[in-house]
């Protein structure tokens, strides 16, 4: 019997006003439509809103950012033009804040630093690979990471995004010899398997109308392995932005 498919009344809403709408994308869901045709969070959003208002015709709802499938945690998607617009900008300025958290196979040397390469992505295989800057195609991506616990050759880490790159914790991580928990893709033989150990803990923004700064947490899934092995509450203050 197949698995049964995200729908609307799965969707967990943290906020919701006339101009965005923040959610939870549970892990193993697509952010938006992809080949699988397997329900999306911005598909169902759709759906909600339409059967909630008694709509006609399409429901407008913008996708602003993406979390892989396999990651979990907070998501923002607008619902004016308007607001997809003023969001993206941010996302250009570094205004929009991503936090993360992840659970890395072994610990790596420094226990904070800054990690900045130049990634590029390929089409065929859907891999991203770490490459020089001189590569065609090749993009800057940087990141903050803290470790926070070290426990069963297992480290627990907060970790910044200044950079939105397809993969980029992933392939970051694995690139100094830290593969994220779960991550085969990236961290090969090392990687340990299960399911993979990154969740978006923490969003911050500046609402796109009213200028009002906001920010929103979700702590990792604590009953289940890796994370269970560690307190996952010891992530950044979601208010520490502010």
């Amino acid at each position: 019997m197949s698995e049964k498919q995200f729908g609307k009344e799965d969707l967990v809403i943290l906020h919701e006003d006339n101009h965005v709408i923040v959610v939870m994308k549970p892990q193993g869901v697509p952010s938006c439509e992809d080949e699988s045709k397997d329900k999306d969070m911005l598909t169902v959003i759709k759906e909600h809103i339409k059967e909630r208002e008694n709509k006609q015709g399409n429901v407008y709802v913008g996708l602003v950012h993406r979390l892989d499938r396999p990651t979990g945690g907070v998501m923002v998607f607008a619902k004016s033009s308007k607001a997809a617009a003023r969001l993206s900008e941010q996302m250009k300025t570094g205004d929009f804040e991503k936090k993360y958290s992840a659970v890395l196979v072994g610990s790596p040397k420094e226990k904070r630093a800054t990690l900045t390469n130049y990634l590029k992505k390929n089409p065929i295989n859907n891999m991203v690979y770490v490459c020089g800057q001189s590569v065609e195609g090749a993009k800057f991506a940087e990141l903050e990471y803290d470790v926070k616990e070290e426990k069963n050759g297992l480290s627990f880490v907060s970790v910044t995004l200044h950079t939105g790159r397809s993969h980029q914790i992933r392939v970051q991580m694995a690139n100094i010899g830290t593969p994220v928990y779960g991550d085969m893709r990236y961290g090969g033989e090392k990687a340990k398997k299960g399911r993979l150990a990154l969740w978006a803990t923490t969003l911050s923004f500046t609402h796109p109308v009213t200028k009002n700064r906001l920010c929103f947490k979700i702590e990792p899934p604590k009953d289940v392995l890796p994370w269970k092995y560690f307190d996952t509450s010891v992530v950044v203050d979601p208010y520490e932005a502010l």
